[in-house]
């Protein structure tokens, strides 16, 4: 395998576990905090957090229109959970600050509260036939996606992970379990955008 340079956001969130399991599957992997870390890596992932939060870092810090302009060139960007709904072109009821790359709208909070988190085995062809599991914390989900948006999985009818071109979003942490094929999937879209 091509090693190749992975950025994991690191303003909020689920930061560093995200950077474990890169590292774990042979990626390097980097905190990104600066428009030089943008720069710098081949691929990114926006993890889970608080979106608005990140949104907003992401505009004071000036990391929003670099990040656009890397995306604008190719480079393959994950989003998780807050990660998602920051790719999205459209929030039901928000102006937040956002990347807006996937033509996807997404409900934040949209399976309710911290109580109400939950875990669910999902079954994704492009995994194999062994279902992932997934955890869900205040997680968002896609309401509605445009025609060049590849849909992966859903619950309860609602989609939970989706793919359009060199963007992918889960609505769920795969960060913080042990299966690292979701990762291994990024990574393989990373080499692809490289020629690798």
């Amino acid at each position: 395998m091509v090693i190749v340079k992975i950025g994991v956001l690191a303003l909020q969130g689920a930061f560093r576990e995200h950077k474990k399991m890169l590292e774990s599957c042979g990626a390097e992997a980097i905190e990104v905090r600066t428009t030089d870390d943008v720069n710098s890596v081949d691929g990114l992932i926006i993890p889970g957090g608080e979106s608005t939060t990140i949104g907003k870092m992401m505009v004071d810090w000036g990391l929003l229109d670099t990040i656009k302009d890397r995306a604008s060139h190719g480079m393959p960007i994950y989003g998780t959970c807050a990660g998602m709904i920051l790719l999205a072109k459209d929030i039901v009821g928000s102006e937040q600050p956002r990347l807006g790359l996937m033509d996807i709208c997404v409900r934040r909070n949209a399976f309710g509260r911290q109580v109400e988190s939950f875990e669910a085995d999902l079954h994704v062809a492009e995994f194999g036939t062994e279902p992932v599991r997934a955890v869900f914390i205040r997680a968002p989900y896609i309401e509605s996606a445009g025609r060049e948006v590849k849909v992966l999985a859903v619950v309860d009818e609602h989609i939970v992970i989706a793919r359009q071109g060199n963007y992918l979003a889960t609505a769920f942490h795969p960060e913080l379990t042990q299966d690292d094929r979701i990762h291994k999937f990024f990574i393989g879209m990373v080499q692809e955008s490289l020629g690798k």
